[in-house]
């Protein structure tokens, strides 16, 4: 029962008990989310001061308040971005529609690889899955997407997903530019680490009611790959949660139509350990489910990983080896399935 259970898309499992975990969702008891949440506020960052600012003061103070962001939490809410409500909403509209399709019609893209719809991928026995559905799509680059895997409903899901990552890569790519000169580097650095195979992929993420949320975890707690991630949280449904030393976990409040973006151990590793790649997991809701969507943004995976040069010296020691950009990612995908298993610790040196 239990393995047929594991075979079911959550979405199937919680209509089919009404929202009860089974056994192979249950965590740990150590592990379970629980409701003593530390108070602490998650640093808001105005992109529009940050980049586009005439006032030297305003674009100063913007850029202290990254770099502490950074520093400290790794992770920021985005606003003064300038990606259109009217996009932030379609893009939330389609996820919902496809999502609340029929099974028969989500199958046809349903894969056991990274790419495509379906749930956590099972790579060992006992493994504790994720109460998860998801959609994992490539966007970057265009001519490397499987547009086979992209649905055919609703209507505008390809065009309103192809006009989402090309008005976000302008500003990822500031962003990243803005993250490079605060360390003392040259604006370029990381977005030249994109060059020739830099690839972007988008998960839409689907959280379905669930009746013991104190059991199980929506996504279990990781921290990502990348150099940095971009999330577009449901609008009324609170669920990510971030881990900071000495103070445990904290929950992101919904601060509409604010991106969260946070740094990945491609960015901790690169910047010798001055951008945090933050721990976080997402908890589900007895009454209500969820949606969001991530965009990770990789260095390319055919170089090296290492720290910059700049970054280390008299005063400085280097934090992490160098290590092969693919190998890292089959190592950190991984240790994510056994969970508890942080990659970046095997890279300290």
């Amino acid at each position: 029962m239990e393995d047929k259970m594991a075979n079911m898309r959550v979405q199937e499992l919680s209509e089919n008990t009404n929202g009860f975990p089974s056994e192979c969702f249950i965590q740990k008891e150590s592990d379970r989310p629980g409701s003593n949440l530390a108070i602490s506020t998650i640093p808001v960052i105005d992109l529009g001061n940050l980049l586009n600012s005439n006032d030297p003061e305003v674009k100063a103070e913007e850029e202290l308040k990254l770099k502490s962001a950074l520093n400290t939490w790794g992770l920021f809410q985005a606003v003064g971005h300038g990606i259109p409500n009217r996009l932030l909403d379609e893009i939330q509209d389609i996820s919902k529609s496809f999502f609340h399709q029929p099974m028969e019609e989500k199958m046809k893209y349903f894969t056991t690889e990274l790419e495509g719809y379906g749930n956590d991928k099972i790579a060992f026995e006992g493994q504790i899955l994720d109460w998860m559905d998801r959609l994992y799509l490539q966007v970057e680059p265009e001519n490397e997407r499987k547009t086979r895997l992209w649905p055919e409903g609703p209507t505008s899901f390809k065009e309103t997903l192809n006009e989402y990552s090309t008005q976000l890569k302008p500003k990822v790519d500031h962003v990243l530019k803005a993250i490079a000169r605060l360390l003392g580097l040259e604006e370029c650095y990381f977005t030249d680490q994109r060059k020739d195979n830099g690839t972007a992929f988008v998960r839409f993420n689907y959280f379905p009611r669930c009746s013991r949320p104190d059991l199980v975890t929506g996504i279990k707690p990781h921290t990502d790959v990348t150099e940095i991630t971009v999330i577009f949280p449901d609008q009324n449904v609170e669920g990510l949660q971030i881990y900071r030393d000495k103070v445990g976990w904290v929950k992101v409040p919904i601060l509409p139509y604010a991106f969260i973006i946070n740094c990945g151990d491609q960015m901790e590793i690169m910047s010798n350990g001055q951008c945090k790649s933050p721990v976080h997991r997402v908890v589900t809701n007895s009454e209500k489910e969820r949606f969001s969507l991530a965009m990770f943004v990789y260095a390319d995976f055919d170089k090296d990983l290492e720290p910059a040069n700049n970054l280390i010296g008299e005063g400085r020691p280097r934090l992490y080896k160098t290590v092969n950009g693919l190998e890292y990612f089959e190592s950190f995908v991984k240790d994510y399935y056994k969970g508890g298993v942080r990659t970046l610790d095997s890279m300290k040196t």
